[in-house]
C-alpha cells in the first residue's frame, strides 16, 4: 500500500467530524498537492511525496507515544483515536502548495558545480506555520482546543515562538508535548539522513 492509500486509509477509519469529508475531498482535489508535495526545501521528506509520508510517520510515532503505559499510567494522557489522527494526520497542511520544483548547484565530489533539482519554498497564504494548519483545518471543520493548540505548537522550542507560549502551551495542553515529541522523532529518527 502506497503513502496516499495508508494516509487515506487513518483518515476514513478514525476521523469521523462533520466536515472532514470535505478537507479530504480538498486535500484530493486539484487545488491541493497535499499528495504530491515534499515536506521540505532540503532536508526531511525533500521529495515528491515527502508531506503525506511525513504525516503518516508522524501519526505512527504519535500513536506510539500515547500508548506508552508511562504516558497512560503517569502521566494520564488519554488522547482519542479521532484527536491523535487530527493532529497528527494533518499538523502539516500549512506546507500545502508552498513548495515549487527548482533547482540549486552544488559542487560534486570532484568539486564541479552540478545542477541539482530542488525545491524553493513560495508561501502565498503566510500566515505562520502551526496557526496557519489550524487556519486551513478549521475552515473546514471544528477542532477541539486541545488539537488547536497541539497543532498550533507543534513545532516545540524549535518554532519561531515565544518559548514562554510554547512551554505554556504544553502545560496546558498535554498532546502539544506529545505531538511536538512524535513530529521530533518522525524528522530526526526515521526520516534523518
Amino acid at each position: 500500500m502506497g503513502h496516499k492509500e495508508t494516509f487515506m486509509e487513518y483518515y476514513n477509519t478514525y476521523i469521523k467530524r462533520e466536515g472532514a469529508d470535505l478537507l479530504l475531498d480538498y486535500l484530493l482535489s486539484p487545488s491541493s498537492d497535499f499528495f504530491t508535495a515534499p515536506a521540505s526545501t532540503r532536508f526531511h521528506g525533500a521529495y515528491e511525496g515527502g508531506l503525506v509520508e511525513h504525516s503518516i510517520n508522524v501519526y505512527e510515532c504519535l500513536k506510539d507515544y500515547l500508548n506508552r503505559p508511562r504516558v497512560k499510567e503517569q502521566y494520564g494522557l488519554i488522547v482519542s483515536d479521532e484527536s491523535i489522527a487530527i493532529s497528527a494526520l494533518l499538523h502539516d497542511l500549512c506546507k500545502v502548495n508552498c513548495y515549487k520544483p527548482g533547482f540549486r548547484n552544488v559542487k560534486d565530489e570532484k568539486g564541479v558545480w552540478q545542477k541539482v533539482p530542488t525545491f524553493d519554498f513560495d508561501d502565498k497564504l503566510p500566515y505562520g506555520h502551526g496557526e496557519k494548519s489550524v487556519y486551513i483545518i478549521t475552515g473546514f471543520m471544528r477542532l477541539t482546543r486541545e488539537e488547536a493548540f497541539a497543532i498550533r505548537y507543534h513545532m516545540g522550542f524549535s518554532g519561531t515562538e515565544d518559548i514562554r507560549n510554547v512551554s505554556n502551551a504544553f502545560e496546558q495542553f498535554p498532546l502539544a508535548f506529545a505531538l511536538a515529541t512524535a513530529d521530533m522523532e518522525a524528522t530526526y529518527f526515521i526520516e534523518g539522513k
